[in-house]
């Protein structure tokens, strides 16, 4: 009996999964479709399924609305963000690993999972006093909350699979501390490293109220000028979903390249040896 219901089984699943597919791509899907229709065809009464597709959006997009400048400036913070992070956040993970600060790990936990808004008004007022209200200087400040957390704590369960006598060799044998950390250690967690990296970038390249509320005309970001798409007299459905899919693509790009790193990043990190 078991061995008949097997390959029943083994088909709802498959049906199950394939389902869950088509629902989470659905959207995506959609997205490049209206991207690829006229202003016409996106506001039909009946959803329009067969056309000839156009690039008449994106070349609006990149051409008439400076596109690629704001993708720039999204690179700029996102890199900035993510790299200073890792200078910060990779040695307070080791700190915490290697002398049990729990309280310090707590508090890092807490920083991570309240909601973005509470930390900007009082960034909004340190930053207006010190006239840096639209400077890259505000936004990187600003997105350090988002990824320096994260890094602290992707790579914290990474510090805590290697063994202390790896350090203590290299002490005896002369090596700070310090460099002990950089030349041993670091190498030996360069998949959380990687997952980490990857992880705070996509998160700060996709964060829109900082942006918003800390940028300026001269560094606007991607999700801050997809939102200037919209209007009160009019909606062009057809450049919002350009943008977006302009916004989309490089985070998938990535994500597709380096998608191994992150799944072996996050699954040794959860490993005790």
């Amino acid at each position: 009996m078991s061995s008949r219901e097997s390959p029943l089984k083994q088909l709802v699943l498959n049906l199950l999964l394939g389902l869950a597919i088509l629902v989470m791509l659905f959207p995506f899907v959609w997205m490049i479709m209206m991207s690829l229709k006229t202003q016409v065809q996106n506001t039909a009464a009946t959803p329009v399924w067969f056309f000839t597709p156009v690039l008449d959006n994106y070349i609006n997009v990149i051409e008439r609305n400076n596109f690629l400048v704001f993708t720039k400036n999204s690179l700029i913070v996102a890199l900035a963000a993510t790299v200073i992070g890792m200078v910060l956040g990779l040695p307070a993970a080791y700190s915490i690993a290697r002398f049990k600060q729990r309280g310090l790990s707590l508090w890092i936990l807490v920083s991570r999972i309240i909601p973005y808004i509470t930390f900007l008004l009082p960034l909004f007022l340190v930053f207006t006093k010190l006239n840096l209200i639209g400077s890259f200087t505000a936004l990187i400040a600003s997105h350090l909350i988002i990824t320096l957390p994260l890094i602290v704590w992707i790579t914290i369960a990474f510090f805590e699979d290697i063994p202390t006598d790896l350090e203590e060799a290299a002490l005896v044998d002369g090596s700070s501390r310090a460099g002990a950390f950089v030349r041993i250690i670091l190498p030996l967690v360069a998949p959380g490293v990687i997952t980490a990296g990857i992880l705070a970038m996509i998160f700060s390249w996709n964060q829109f109220l900082f942006s918003l509320i800390l940028g300026g005309p001269n560094t606007k970001t991607v999700p801050v000028a997809v939102f200037n798409f919209l209007s009160y007299g009019s909606q062009d459905y057809g450049a919002i979903a350009a943008a977006a899919v302009l916004i989309t693509l490089p985070i998938i790009l990535l994500s597709l390249t380096v998608q191994r790193y992150i799944v072996k990043g996050l699954t040794a990190g959860g490993v005790k040896g």
